[in-house]
């Protein structure tokens, strides 16, 4: 297993990881790269990655749907719209590769998505699985 280190700057924040997991592969390799999160106010998201407005716009839109507001939530650390945004977009993916290229499409990228930031340590593990021939 792999362990990619990162760190945020603010506190929601979108971070394009693509160039990090595509350092990682095997040359040649055939199979499938799973991505996953061992923190609860983050998570992992394949999205856009051609215009930034695109993650502008889905921390607003979580920021709409989950509001940091500690009078709302119970949870005593007051970061419950964090785990709510982590929550709904999960903490882990799972990549084709082919050739040692990721199997994204044409304006796909993949995103480590800060709700609880900064940090200047989160950890995502990496595994590469071989393809199985039936």
């Amino acid at each position: 297993m792999i362990t990619i280190n990162i760190s945020s700057s603010n506190h929601s924040q979108i971070i394009d990881i693509t160039h990090k997991v595509t350092k990682l592969i095997p040359k040649n390799f055939n199979g499938i790269c799973h991505l996953f999160m061992q923190h609860t106010t983050c998570a992992i998201t394949i999205n856009e990655n051609a215009d930034e407005d695109v993650k502008h716009d889905i921390l607003k839109m979580f920021d709409v749907i989950a509001p940091w507001n500690k009078d709302f939530f119970k949870h005593y650390e007051g970061n419950s719209a964090a785990h709510v945004k982590s929550s709904l977009l999960g903490f882990s993916q799972t990549i084709p590769i082919e050739n040692g290229l990721l199997k994204l499409g044409t304006w796909q990228g993949i995103f480590f998505c800060e709700f609880d930031g900064p940090r200047t340590e989160r950890q995502i593990l990496v595994q590469f699985f071989t393809e199985q021939k039936i």
